[in-house]
């Protein structure tokens, strides 16, 4: 399927807002989703008083290699399944968007969601390497960032260089809630239980199924 045919399959309209509502946008290619994303985004809204979180499901990454990406209308629908709770919308706007970046999905959403409080959303782990986001500097001065801990990466994630750039603008945890509604740049590390999860170490597992089932040798 052409990125022109998906974008035409998929809404750009954000998910039902109004001025005040206090939003997380977690971004991901969700490849597959699993609970570890679930107990982030609940943990999120628990400590940062959110009313949404909005699952933003890419149609791509365009630091990941897009052979192993499942169908995007996949993606979305294990996800609306897993996440089950209703202030948990999953939504594939960027791909109505065309946004491959998410510079551009945050830039837009303010624009059209006037008077809404975003909170962008990621895990330790994403932020070792977020200086390979495009525009990543522009993305701290244009919205809040919540980091949630990951395995591994409690000590090097506000020691790399992503973390020591956010460093002066770090919030105590102990005031999480007050996030949403700070003057980017803002940030605030959220410890919590950590789940081992993560979606690349999912589709290893199920290569090896696929090929324990054929009676394949493992690689």
């Amino acid at each position: 399927m052409t990125s022109r045919i998906v974008a035409r399959a998929f809404s750009a309209k954000p998910p039902p807002h109004a001025p005040g509502l206090r939003v997380g946008l977690f971004g991901g290619s969700f490849n597959p989703p699993h609970e570890g994303h679930r107990a982030a985004s609940l943990l999120a809204l628990r400590r940062l008083r959110l009313d949404r979180i909005w699952w933003l499901v890419s149609p791509g990454n365009p630091l990941k290699d897009a052979r192993e990406l499942a169908p995007l209308a996949k993606r979305v629908e294990a996800a609306r399944k897993l996440a089950a709770h209703p202030r948990i919308v999953v939504t594939a706007l960027e791909a109505g968007l065309g946004a491959p970046y998410s510079f551009v999905t945050i830039s837009y959403l303010k624009r059209r969601c006037p008077g809404v409080h975003f909170i962008w959303l990621m895990g330790a782990d994403n932020l070792t390497g977020f200086p390979l986001w495009k525009r990543w500097r522009d993305i701290i001065d244009l919205v809040p960032i919540c980091v949630i801990d990951r395995p591994g990466s409690t000590l090097r994630a506000p020691a790399s260089r992503a973390g020591l750039a956010l460093a002066p603008y770090r919030i105590d945890e102990t005031q999480a809630a007050s996030l949403a509604t700070a003057p980017p740049p803002a940030f605030v590390f959220l410890h919590g239980p950590r789940s081992p999860l993560s979606s690349t170490a999912l589709r290893a597992e199920g290569r090896l199924g696929a090929r324990a089932q054929k009676g394949e040798a493992a690689p």
